[in-house]
């Protein structure tokens, strides 16, 4: 019956060496890591903070991985110790050292302290029974696989230090920067007279306070509530960035009630110049009210049968608004004069444009009268211009006109009438006399005498009638 052959082929020396040499390496590069996570300053900080939420299970379950880290480790050194000491004894080892340093290198001699379960060995009833027989009684592993999983619980335990690091760098560095510009943002609005309870900006400035220190003391207990981590797998640990959404919300209010308020500090530099403006707008609209009052009681007594619209009185309400924001400036209510000032602004406009349309409705009338003045005082220069002033049609229809235009109460409509009757008799004087002087050529009587043809004399004093009119 035969010797059975080892599971692995016996190392010569030189493999022996190299893979004695290859591990020592690795150990350096474990012992590094472990060092430098050891002195993270991430480590540090979740250490001394009461952590809460997912952080507070996620670094429980990270301290457990270092706490067997290290129990690995020294396994590990342990079994590299044991390896150097066998090669140590001779430069030419024998067979059976070089069997037993292939066993140690290669073959599960690594035995590990009974652990408690890790959490991804545990299920919903407690510890996975085969895991629960390994950690009580020891577990053995090969040299290489104790390697893989120190790396791996490695690579888990830094992503939670990083990612929490990278958290409490990003955030209350920047929170601390805004929170200064809301106290002086919080300054600013108590020196125009926004507060809380008495302008929406100040209730804003409130809310956006009190969010502020929520945020911190979340950010603070539960930094890896505010991580998102990177949407593709990386092998490298902390991979992701800082969820900075809700940091940037309550930037972006508080931008916005700066901007308020310093649109209302700008109401309190400029106050009594809009005061001054809309103080001479609405006196302005008062003396036109009050000319077209005037205006209506003339027109009522010299135009006879017009119908007058009525004139409003006086803008009170605007007055008191006007009082009211004056009270505003002497007490510093800038939050309250800015908005008032905004409509009475508007406001006074339209009440200028609504006097001075009133005003022209009211003396409408009289623009007619003084047009039928002006026609009738044009067709009588025409006249006079070609001497037939002393016709007697012509001055009697001129009299006549100038009797009711010049009279009180003055008949419009009668007045418009008597003054078309002196322009026909004008043109009915002045157009045969014309006929009369002037010799026409043959071709130019024959288009007069075409039928429904204006006779040349008649269409000129039509024209100079039309820009009499005019």
């Amino acid at each position: 019956m035969g010797v059975p052959e080892p599971a692995d082929p016996v190392m010569d020396r030189e493999e022996a060496d190299r893979a004695l040499a290859r591990l020592g390496a690795e150990h350096k590069a474990v012992e590094s890591s472990l060092l430098a996570l050891q002195d993270h300053a991430g480590r540090r900080l979740l250490e001394g903070t009461e952590l809460t939420g997912a952080t507070r299970g996620r670094w429980a379950e990270a301290e457990e991985r270092v706490t067997a880290l290290w129990a690995h480790f020294e396994a590990f050194t342990a079994l590299l110790q044991q390896a150097r000491e066998l090669r140590a004894r001779r430069r030419w080892p024998t067979p059976a050292e070089l069997a037993e340093l292939t066993e140690l290198l290669t073959g599960p001699s690594v035995t590990l302290p009974a652990l408690p379960a890790h959490r991804d060995e545990r299920d919903g009833e407690g510890e996975r029974p085969a895991a629960a027989e390994q950690r009580g009684g020891g577990e053995r592993l090969r040299p290489d696989e104790l390697v893989e999983r120190m790396n791996g619980w490695y690579a888990r335990a830094l992503d939670v230090i990083v990612a929490a690091d990278a958290v409490w760098s990003a955030l209350p560095a920047r929170m601390d920067l805004l929170s200064a510009e809301l106290r002086r943002t919080r300054s600013l609005a108590h020196s125009v007279g926004v507060r809380p309870g008495e302008h929406p900006a100040g209730d804003d400035l409130e809310r956006i306070t009190a969010g502020l220190t929520a945020l911190r003391a979340e950010v603070v207990s539960d930094p890896l509530a505010f991580w998102t981590p990177a949407a593709s797998a990386s092998s490298a640990p902390g991979g992701g960035r800082p969820d900075t959404s809700r940091y940037d919300r309550e930037a972006r209010a508080l931008d916005d009630v700066r901007r308020e308020i310093e649109a209302v500090l700008d109401v309190r530099q400029d106050a009594e110049r809009r005061l001054t403006v809309l103080r001479d707008v609405l006196s302005r609209a008062d003396r036109t009210l009050t000319e077209a009052r005037q205006a209506r009681g003339e027109v009522l007594a010299k135009i006879a049968a017009s119908e007058v619209p009525a004139v409003s009185g006086p803008p009170t309400a605007l007055h008191e608004q006007l009082a009211a924001a004056a009270d505003y400036r002497r007490r510093a209510q800038w939050h309250r004069l800015s908005p008032l000032l905004d409509r009475l602004e508007e406001r006074a406009e339209d009440e200028l444009v609504r006097a001075r349309e009133s005003l022209t409705a009211v003396t409408a009338p009289l623009a007619v009268r003084a047009e039928l003045r002006g026609r009738l005082d044009a067709y009588r220069s025409r006249v006079t211009r070609h001497g037939m002033a002393e016709d007697p049609l012509l001055v009697e229809r001129y009299d006549a006109a100038r009797r009711i235009l010049w009279s009180a109460p003055c008949d419009l409509r009668a007045a418009e009438y008597a003054v078309r009757r002196y322009r026909q008799a004008a043109m009915e004087v002045l157009v045969p006399r014309q006929a009369d002087a002037e010799h026409r050529t043959g071709a130019e009587a024959r288009t007069d005498a075409r039928p429904g043809a204006e006779p040349p004399r008649a269409a000129a004093v039509e024209r100079e009638d039309h820009g009499a009119g005019a």
